[in-house]
């Protein structure tokens, strides 16, 4: 249906899409996730083209709607647009809203689309409201509207800008509602959403945007449930990241200490747990890793939080000869570590200025 070649979208003071290739296929329902600022919008907005693409090829079908020679106002007619702010026209009442562009666009007869409209609201379950004015519908009511409205045009293609950021919680279940009736029919659909439990129901395939483009794609179970990159892990897992790097041995030991305190502290871990991520830093790396590095070193400590698992982990990577130390004679120092882990697990690994890297989760 859809097919993305390359495509860029670049501001005076950012660039949201540097490179995207993708393919969208028929029936295919698209979740579009990801931190605010990475393009999702951006993205879908190229798609129809209400923003003109600094680079790259989009093709519908057959038709490539980038080219300056395409009538992109006949694409449209097949490809709807659900906005986030819903766009109901406020003079016109709910079913004149629904009516106006089947006759004016697609040379419907008012009873036609009058017919057609009084059906698409039954749908969505808003048939008493057919004469109302928009302003007197709850948000819920008119982003149902405003689906129905997309509708009354027959698309092949559904795209949907954020359709529950701007709906009070108790609105949000009945608009997504309507959207998981739709996906059973087969129609084709694009959807940005800050619901991940939505976003993952909903969908046969998820794009998790960030660093300019499509990060990792995949189906729900693998984005959500085994994400392969750093940033999806760390989006998925609503994870906050404290990274210290030490190149010497008389770094600011003090001041570390202090940083990861804080770092508790801001994402409300348990003191607890904070003590143990404390400890797990001292006698690893101090007390058992920093004597046997050579002049030299690269050592990192990352340490992350997961709200969703309400867990800790800590990843320590150093270079210099491959060794466990947990076979090296420091017992007090590994027995601490211990009694702060619920796992140590360690890896011989190469990559960049790294030859070992150990794997901690805290208890």
């Amino acid at each position: 249906m859809i097919r993305i070649h390359h495509l860029k979208k670049a501001y005076p003071n950012a660039t949201p899409l540097q490179d995207v290739c993708t393919e969208i296929r028929q029936g295919d329902v698209i979740s579009i996730i990801g931190p605010s600022g990475t393009g999702k919008s951006t993205l879908i907005r190229c798609i129809n083209m209400l923003e003109t693409p600094t680079a790259g090829e989009i093709w519908v079908k057959d038709q490539c709607i980038t080219d300056k020679k395409c009538d992109i106002s006949k694409v449209r007619r097949k490809m709807g647009m659900v906005f986030q702010s819903f766009n109901l026209f406020p003079h016109l009442t709910v079913i004149e809203n629904i009516m106006k562009a089947p006759v004016d666009l697609l040379g419907k007869t008012r009873q036609q689309a009058y017919d057609q409209g009084m059906q698409l609201l039954r749908t969505v379950g808003l048939a008493d409201k057919a004469l109302n004015y928009p302003d007197n519908l709850s948000g819920g009511q008119k982003q149902r509207v405003a689906i129905a409205r997309t509708l009354a045009m027959e698309p092949e293609i559904i795209l949907f800008d954020e359709p529950t950021s701007a709906l009070d919680p108790t609105m949000v279940g009945e608009v997504q509602s309507v959207i998981r009736d739709l996906a059973k029919k087969g129609l084709t659909m694009m959807i940005v959403t800050h619901e991940m439990s939505f976003a993952r129901e909903i969908a046969n395939r998820v794009f998790y945007m960030d660093a300019g483009g499509i990060y990792e794609e995949g189906t729900p179970d693998e984005i959500f449930d085994h994400p392969k990159r750093e940033k999806t892990i760390r989006f998925i897992r609503q994870l906050k990241v404290h990274e210290a790097c030490i190149t010497s041995r008389d770094f600011d030991f003090i001041g570390l200490m202090s940083e990861l305190e804080e770092f508790g502290r801001k994402h409300q871990i348990s003191q607890k747990t904070i003590y143990r991520m404390q400890t797990v830093f001292e006698e690893m790396c101090m007390q058992i890793l920093l004597p046997q590095m050579a002049e030299g070193f690269h050592l990192t400590v990352t340490t992350s939080y997961s709200q969703k698992e309400e867990k800790a982990a800590m990843q320590i990577r150093y270079s210099g000869k491959a060794f466990d130390p947990a076979d090296e004679n420091n017992i007090l120092p590994m027995k601490l570590v211990e009694n702060a882990a619920e796992r140590i697990e360690y890896l011989p690994i190469q990559e960049d200025a790294f030859n070992n890297q150990i794997n901690i989760t805290v208890k």
